[in-house]
């Protein structure tokens, strides 16, 4: 037999391209797996030609590293074929370790499938040597070469198909593994070659005819790197691009869920908003209705939050309203609904089997609500009020049983509050009065049907006009002439106060103007501004334009906000009566002594005037309580500069112990009562002094 030996440099080579080749061939395997579409495909052949390339790239580096006595070569044929069977077995394999399961039976018969397959490649590629005469094999290590062969097919499968997902330390593991499976196609190919004999006076048929190896060398090295390398960049971009898209999708459903929870849910308690709760209510129909059962709408409105709010400002409102829903939703089951509709209002949904479970949760939600509150170290009380209307009985739509629940919640309000009341027909009167009101008032302002009525104010003590409060009135035409409390709490509701407020600026301006025009060019017109039209972001250009609309003076218009509105947010509000009073507009407290007043704050308003409560005049009296308070605001009004105006002055002796306390202005029925634009420029006479 001829004698061989291994170029150990190319032995060593021979490892490293099998390492690479598992390790491709894993990496791909992984690709496959997780790919969708037409990409599966695409990944999948070109990973099976990666990893076919380098098992025979591994395999002719082995024959490269193998040398005899004699020339060698290689037959072209036989070895595109062996290069074609690695590929075709390669696809196999990775086909097989990316289906969904890979059972003991079926990893057994592709293990012999594939083991067969690559020892044939093998043999193909040793065929191509074309020795004359042929190789003689031992049986034995033969027989091994192959059960080598079956046995790493199979522990690469085990091993491609446990490793072919992505996970935190994919890298480190598939590297172990590669070299293990590596060491594995190394040992069958040299255990193969163990089993080859050449007889003494053998030559190589290919010698002169085939590809000669030192160019088989070449272009076994470069194309095999070359597709590998280019396999595994392709890999790790796709690896970093799937990890940025997954990172995007990621992102996109956490935006989506945000946004579908600003949609649906009421962004200060976290409860459901009008829109969920709709859809609650409709299922509850549904459901009630296909099991011929019950619920009650519970429509819960707070009892004396409003003045907790203004006594306290917005913020600790807030807080109130979080830790009251926080309250409800422990009281409340868990297949109830809570919801908050906005402000102070909630409803609720919930399952019964008779009228009484519904009242036995009103009372326990009462008892709930009632009990006293903690904000950041204040003390405070509110109460519930609550309408229950039952389904079926009490309305057939999501419509009826809200309209009919909240008609029923302010009966409970009627009666004293801290209650409930089941709807009765009877109450419908009043829920629909309200309806067909704001329906009426929705065209009231393209109707021309609002006026605003005025009442002068005068000097203290003399009597002398200085102008007038604008007081808005309704000239609806059924109803008649109808005061601002019977119509401004639902255009503030629903806000509608917005363009109304607007209206009543430039209406306000534009009699001003007229009155200018007529000499009286030293009064003012005051507008009293809501809490929702001082919020809004167009009242600045509001003002600024009916100034520039009617060209009057700034100075000739006082806009007069509440203490409260003010000192809800003092910050803001600062900033706005800022803007306000740099063009030049008069600014006036209203109802100051009725709210919650930080000094500090009250010292930094651009305001000339503070408009005393009519609450402390109507029993004004020397040496009464709120003879003492009014004595004590006419007193702070002059240390900030202010200007003091009382409003409500209704006898003499008020108006009389008013002037001695120093008050500079009155306003009230004895000085005029309100009336109509005209008949204050006709028919106004100045009192005389007392």
């Amino acid at each position: 037999m001829l004698a061989s030996s291994y170029n150990e440099v190319l032995v060593v080579f021979s490892l490293i391209v099998a390492i690479l080749a598992s390790y491709t061939a894993l990496d791909m395997a992984g690709r496959v797996s997780t790919a969708s579409g037409r990409s599966v495909s695409l990944w999948l052949a070109g990973g099976a030609f990666a990893m076919g390339m380098g098992i025979w790239s591994m395999h002719f580096v082995g024959m490269l590293a193998f040398s005899l006595p004699i020339d060698l070569g290689y037959d072209l044929t036989l070895t595109a074929a062996s290069l074609l069977i690695a590929v075709a077995t390669s696809a196999f394999a990775l086909w097989l370790v990316c289906q969904q399961e890979l059972p003991w039976t079926r990893l057994a018969l592709g293990a012999l499938l594939m083991g067969v397959a690559i020892a044939s490649m093998h043999y193909t590629g040793m065929a191509a040597l074309r020795m004359m005469p042929g190789i003689v094999y031992d049986p034995v290590w033969f027989v091994l070469s192959v059960l080598v062969a079956i046995v790493a097919s199979g522990a690469a499968l085990w091993i491609a198909f446990r490793l072919r997902q992505h996970s935190a330390w994919v890298v480190v593991s598939r590297a172990g593994a590669a070299v293990v499976m590596g060491c594995a196609i190394v040992g069958m190919h040299y255990t193969g070659m163990a089993a080859a004999q050449f007889p003494e006076g053998s030559f190589c048929g290919a010698a002169n005819t085939g590809i000669d190896t030192n160019w088989l060398a070449i272009l076994v090295i470069v194309v095999t790197l070359a597709v590998m390398a280019i396999a595994l960049i392709i890999s790790v971009l796709d690896s970093r691009l799937e990890q940025r898209t997954a990172s995007l999708a990621t992102s996109l459903a956490q935006a989506n869920s945000e946004l579908m929870q600003l949609a649906l849910y009421d962004n200060l308690t976290k409860l459901p908003n009008r829109m969920l709760l709709s859809d609650r209510l409709e299922q509850a129909i549904q459901k009630a209705s296909r099991d011929h059962s019950s619920f009650a709408a519970l429509f819960l409105d707070l009892d004396g939050f409003k003045a907790v709010n203004d006594a306290y400002g917005h913020h600790r409102g807030d807080q109130l309203l979080v830790e009251v829903a926080q309250r409800i939703r422990e009281t409340m089951r868990g297949q109830d609904t809570v919801a908050r509709l906005g402000g102070d209002e909630f409803v609720l949904l919930v399952e019964i089997g008779d009228p009484t479970d519904a009242a036995k949760i009103a009372e326990k939600l009462i008892e709930t609500v009632r009990q006293p509150y903690s904000i950041e170290r204040h003390e405070c009380f509110v109460s519930a009020s609550i309408g229950i209307a039952v389904y079926p009985g009490n309305g057939n739509s999501q419509h009826e049983l809200l309209v009919n629940a909240d008609a029923a919640m302010y009966h409970a309000k009627d009666q004293g509050r801290d209650g409930y009341c089941f709807f009765e027909s009877s109450m419908n009167a009043n829920a629909h009065e309200q309806l067909q009101l704001l329906q009426d008032l929705r065209h009231a302002l393209e109707r021309n049907e609002l006026v605003l009525y005025y009442q002068p104010k005068v000097l203290a003590p003399n009597g002398q006009t200085t102008g007038a409060e604008a007081l808005l009135r309704w000239q609806h035409p059924q109803r008649g002439l109808l005061a601002p409390d019977q119509f401004l709490p639902l255009a503030e509701k629903t806000g509608l106060i917005v363009p109304i407020g607007q209206w009543v600026i430039n209406e306000a301006c534009a009699q001003m103007r007229r009155w200018r025009v007529l000499g009286r060019e030293d009064w003012s017109v005051a507008v009293n501004l809501s809490a929702s039209q001082f919020a809004h972001s167009g009242l600045v250009e509001t003002v600024r334009s009916a100034l520039q609309r009617h060209a009057l003076e700034p100075r000739n218009l006082t806009l007069e906000v509440t203490e409260s509105t003010a000192m809800r947010d003092a910050d803001t509000s600062l900033a706005i009566l800022d803007r306000l009073a740099e063009m030049g507009v008069s600014i006036s407290i209203d109802d100051f002594g009725t709210g919650y007043s930080s000094l500090l704050y009250l010292k930094r308003l651009p305001a000339t005037e503070l408009k005393i409560d009519r609450g402390f005049i109507r029993e004004l009296e020397a040496g009464s309580d709120d003879a003492a308070i009014v004595a004590a605001i006419i007193a702070l009004g002059r240390t900030l500069n202010l200007k003091v105006i009382a409003e409500g002055v209704e006898t003499t002796p008020q108006r009389s112990f008013l002037t001695e306390l120093g008050c500079d202005s009155l306003q009230g029925y004895l000085l005029g009562r309100p009336m109509p634009a005209q008949q204050l420029t006709d028919s106004f006479v100045t009192p005389q002094p007392a």
